[in-house]
Formats: C-alpha cells, structure tokens, sequence
C-alpha cells in the first residue's frame, strides 16, 4: 500500500468515527451556538455596547463562536490518538510498512477537515440571524472566512499533535489543551476588543496567533473597513508562517512501537 493510500485510509477512518459519535459532533456545534445565543443576547440588551465595530454583541461574538468551534473540535479528534493507543490499534499500525509520519498525518487531515466543517456550520448557522455587512461580499467574504478557518485548523491540529506525543494520558492532554488554547481564545479578540485592554494584555493579544484568525473573521463578516484592524495581509502571512511551523512540530515527533503499545 502507498503512503498516499494509507493516509487516505486513515482519514477516512477518523471521519467515519467522529461522524458515528453523535455526541462529539453536535456538542462541537451546539456548544459554541449557546454561547452565542444567551451570552450575546444578554450582553446586547444589558449592555448595549454601541463601541463595537459589530453593532451589537450578538454578531460580534460570531467569530470568537467560529474559533472556539475550531479548538473544541481540535481537542475532542486528537484524543482519537490515545483511543487507538490504548485499544492497541496504534500498535497494529505501526506494524505496517507505513511510517509513523504517514499514519499521523492521515489522522491529523481528519481533525482539519471536521475541524472547519464544524466551524463553517456554525457560521452558516449564524449568519441569518444576525447583520453582517460582508464588505468583499458574500461570496469573497465566505472564502476569506473559509481559509481564515482552514489555517486556524491546520494550526490547532499541530498543537494538539505535538502535544498528544509527548502527553502520556488523555486527562493530561485535555488539561494541558484547555490550559494552552483557552488563555489564547480568551485574549484574541473573540469575546472582547484588545483595543482597550491594558497595555501588557494588548501585546500580549498581537502576539497571539489566534487574534489574527479572529481578525480576519471580522473583517470578512462585520467590518466596513480596515481601520483599527491588522489587516487581512498581515492576518494571512502571521497564520500561514506559524500554521505551517506549528503543523510541521506536530509530524515531528512520530510515536514508536514498543513492547506497551507505542
């Protein structure tokens, strides 16, 4: 068998299964979409926070909904990783004549992949219900989003990668992927803006990756112009640097057939 045919086998493998767990895939959407329905909804009538460039909490939570659809969907397919290690599948696979690094990307494609399916739904949910002016238009905006999410995934992937292989339990991976991720969410811009934040906070915020996906998400969706964003150029080079340096760590270090498994 190819390396090409194996990792296609492999990614078909983790969709089937991530498809077949019904509770996985709706709470990666469902979860996001509440948010956005009470805590929007009440922080737009409680507050009414005319500052923001959204016009109103609801539409302006959209995109922090987008990327915590994202890493939701990054933490729950990687722990696919230490399901097959301890069922003793992953053992079989690195049995076969096929590298650790074709076995790892087959998986990690998987995670991508239903990583931004999610994403795109909760979006495409969202839209109708709340006033985005899509500056480019509906259709650029769409793609803009689109590869906004495409990067922010492969990036995720190769965090939740680099981290299963070194992590020896899944407990451990899931407190140490909430203590990673969750702090970067928090400080992107996705459920507040870093323009009034603390001096230290706001540069804190510029050097996370992820403001610059939340970034291009609003400038996509809401946005009438590109005062007092980074710009999608600046968005899109600072996603595909670290996306591609973050993905690349991920398949660095491959696992290994020993006598307990891997």
């Amino acid at each position: 068998m190819s390396s090409f045919a194996a990792t296609s086998a492999l990614f078909t493998r983790d969709l089937r299964a991530v498809v077949r767990s019904r509770s996985q895939l709706y709470s990666s959407i469902l979860t996001p979409l509440l948010i956005l329905v009470f805590l929007g909804n009440g922080v737009s009538h409680g507050l009414a926070p005319s500052k923001l460039s959204a016009g109103n909490f609801t539409a302006y939570l959209v995109a922090g909904a987008v990327a915590m659809t994202a890493v939701f969907s990054s933490t729950f397919s990687s722990a696919s990783y230490y399901r097959d290690r301890d069922s003793g599948i992953m053992r079989m696979f690195l049995s076969s004549p096929q590298s650790g690094r074709t076995i790892l990307l087959g998986k990690s494609l998987a995670g991508v992949l239903i990583g931004v399916l999610q994403a795109m739904v909760v979006l495409a949910v969202a839209a109708p219900f709340v006033q985005f002016d899509w500056q480019y238009g509906i259709p650029a905006g769409l793609l803009v989003a689109a590869a906004s999410v495409v990067l922010l995934n492969v990036m995720l992937a190769g965090i939740a990668q680099a981290l299963a292989s070194r992590i020896q339990t899944m407990q451990g991976f899931h407190l140490i992927m909430n203590l990673a991720l969750f702090p970067l969410l928090f400080f992107s811009g996705a459920f507040f803006p870093v323009d009034g934040l603390p001096m230290w906070l706001e540069v804190l915020a510029r050097a996370n990756p992820l403001s610059y996906a939340v970034d291009a998400l609003e400038l996509a969706a809401y946005a009438d112009g590109t005062g007092g964003y980074f710009g999608l150029g600046l968005d899109f080079a600072v996603m595909g640097v670290i996306s591609v340096a973050v993905y690349a760590l991920g398949l660095a270090r491959t696992p290994r057939l020993t006598w307990s498994g891997t």
